[in-house]
């Protein structure tokens, strides 16, 4: 969904949104909502055909085990391919101009490495649905039982981080609960203009955390800290074009 904010005094901010697919009003199937001269560039760049639906994988399993060479390209792959190169740390620093006016302009996709971005843009992908199964396995406790009441202000002056190491430390919620084991990375990393590990516990001063509440903060520790490392891994398979 998107909103037009007409409440603030100072801007209006417009939500945009731009859907993988169109669903005609007459019930007929689904078309992708992507511009046909892209697809054929990408067509061409990739020297393989475009697939409409994803009715089947673009990499096949072969009976060793291994994965088979592609054999064509779907509107997901593009869309993973995309949000691969929009998390690229040096994408974002050599643009970082251009990206405060406008939208952002994607490369067309190198053979030799699209398909190892559309790997990894399918991995944070997943991460920021909070869909993907490395979110099982939490990174973080939650040691110390209580009344789960969030009563510790975040500020300059009371962060609510304390270091423990030079790379972890304790989030705190209140003065005797908290969260440990939380990287300072995960802590400090910015989506857009927000840090959302701290966000999070802004939005919510003063509220009872619920246990799903808790489950959910650790799995966006698990998130972030997994997107900060992907998003290094993005950039070496830049340096390969």
């Amino acid at each position: 969904m998107s909103d037009m904010c007409s409440i603030s005094s100072q801007t209006k901010e417009t939500g945009y949104v731009f859907p993988l697919y169109l669903y005609p009003e007459d019930n007929n199937e689904r078309i992708p909502n992507l511009n046909p001269d892209e697809i054929k560039s990408f067509e061409k760049s990739l020297n393989l055909p475009f697939a409409p639906e994803n009715e089947e994988k673009s990499f096949v399993p072969s009976s060793l085990g291994a994965e088979s060479s592609p054999t064509q390209f779907t509107p997901i792959d593009i869309l993973d391919y995309i949000y691969a190169v929009l998390h690229s740390p040096t994408y974002r620093d050599t643009y970082k101009e251009f990206l405060k006016t406008d939208f952002p302009r994607v490369p067309y996709p190198n053979p030799e490495t699209f398909w190892s971005l559309v790997k990894l843009g399918d991995q944070i992908r997943l991460l920021h649905l909070l869909e993907s199964p490395l979110l099982d396995t939490p990174i973080t406790q939650y040691p110390i039982s209580g009344d789960n009441k969030i009563t510790r202000k975040i500020s300059k002056t009371s962060p609510g981080y304390q270091a423990t190491s030079e790379t972890h430390g304790k989030v705190w919620i209140n003065e005797t609960q908290y969260f440990d084991n939380v990287p300072q990375q995960a802590w400090l990393f910015y989506i857009g203009g927000y840090q959302p590990a701290q966000k999070w516990l802004k939005d919510r001063q003063g509220r009872e955390l619920s246990f799903n509440d808790i489950l959910h903060y650790q799995k966006m520790i698990v998130a972030l800290t997994e997107t900060a490392r992907l998003m290094l891994a993005v950039d070496k398979v830049l340096e390969l074009r």
